[in-house]
């Protein structure tokens, strides 16, 4: 199993997850700009969309989208508690999550990546993100997991978007319940180990 990354970018959700879950896999970092990996192939050729991740079975097949992505590992391993089973409540609030993480945050940010994206339409994009994580921090409250009390896949895709507010210097409010949840994920062995294979680590 091959995942093909780019270091701190949103793939960086089923890296920790594939740590997690202690699969085996391999890394393949691809530069967003010229579409090369690593390893020299034609990034192009593995996923015609052009952004990442993508993950390679050990069959040869291609899964893209994280969400997708995330839950198909913690199904290869349920017994590391990441996602709940397949077919219950449980496993749709966790589909729910996802599904939020992915259209309203995760794309609320790529906007500012852009230095050639207007003022105005940033601020418009820092608004929204303002709303959102105001929504989180309200279900957080009390949790230290966003399912509870357990870490599973839609924390692993939150930590890691919203890592980003940092390495954009937004202005964000301070949420009392979001800066120890992202604490107490950032301190977990995997992600730790996730972040110094991205090159990510801290010191």
């Amino acid at each position: 199993m091959k995942l093909y990354y780019s270091p701190g970018a949103c793939s960086l959700a089923p890296h920790i997850v594939l740590r997690e879950a202690g699969i085996a896999f391999e890394l393949d970092k691809v530069d967003l700009t010229t579409k090369k990996t690593e390893s020299g192939a034609e990034y192009g050729r593995i996923n015609p969309r052009g952004y990442v991740p993508t993950l390679q079975l050990d069959n040869g097949e291609f899964l893209n989208e994280v969400s997708v992505i995330v839950q198909y590992l913690a199904d290869m391993k349920p017994e590391a508690g990441l996602a709940p089973k397949a077919g219950t409540l449980e496993r749709t609030r966790l589909q729910e999550w996802l599904g939020f993480i992915a259209t309203e945050i995760h794309k609320q940010y790529s906007p500012l990546f852009y230095p050639t994206t207007p003022q105005e339409t940033r601020q418009s994009q820092i608004e929204k993100l303002t709303l959102r994580y105001d929504h989180v921090a309200q279900k957080l409250d009390g949790k230290p997991y966003l399912l509870g009390g357990t870490f599973g896949v839609a924390d692993a895709y939150l930590y890691t978007v919203s890592n980003w507010a940092g390495m954009l210097k937004l202005d964000l409010p301070s949420w009392p319940a979001l800066k120890p949840y992202m604490a107490r994920i950032a301190g977990r062995p995997a992600v730790q180990a996730a972040l110094q294979a991205e090159g990510l680590a801290k010191g």
